[in-house]
């Protein structure tokens, strides 16, 4: 039996959170930059809804911006222990451009790592579940297909 991921290397690997092995994105790197947000529908292991409603993912704006904040005191303190802060050389101004740099590069892996976070509050994770493969067909889908 293979080793299962736990719940922090599934969420970083962008893995669903039902089964903790199906791939959440379409495409695997972050560039081209276009297709950055294309999730599959379904998870393709268990099956597992991605959009769990319409306008799902409005909420990811919290935890991105919770991410962010995180990045941003985890930068002020590594800068404070290496030079320190002072408003006589603008070391503040210098922290600040640093920050904003990095949080810019890392902006398209937030974005994937909040959804992946968000949709992992709301899916409950069942070890068994690529064995119990859902099927069930919401009411609206099964209207369109009738």
């Amino acid at each position: 039996m293979a080793k299962e991921r736990n719940l922090l290397s599934a969420m970083l690997a962008n893995k669903c959170p039902r089964c903790r092995k199906g791939d959440l994105y379409k495409q695997k790197g972050l560039l081209p930059l276009r297709n950055l947000l294309k999730m599959h529908e379904r998870c393709e292991v268990c099956g597992q809804k991605t959009e769990l409603e319409v306008g799902f993912f409005y909420g990811t704006g919290y935890v991105s911006y919770g991410l962010s904040i995180a990045i941003a005191i985890t930068i002020f303190i590594i800068y404070f222990i290496i030079f320190g802060f002072s408003w006589q050389d603008n070391s503040i101004w210098n922290y600040s451009v640093t920050t904003i740099i990095i949080l810019l590069i890392l902006q398209p892996w937030l974005m994937r790592l909040s959804r992946t976070i968000y949709l992992t509050v709301f899916v409950k994770y069942e070890p068994n579940a690529e064995n119990e493969k859902l099927t069930m067909i919401s009411q609206s889908e099964e209207e369109i297909i009738t």
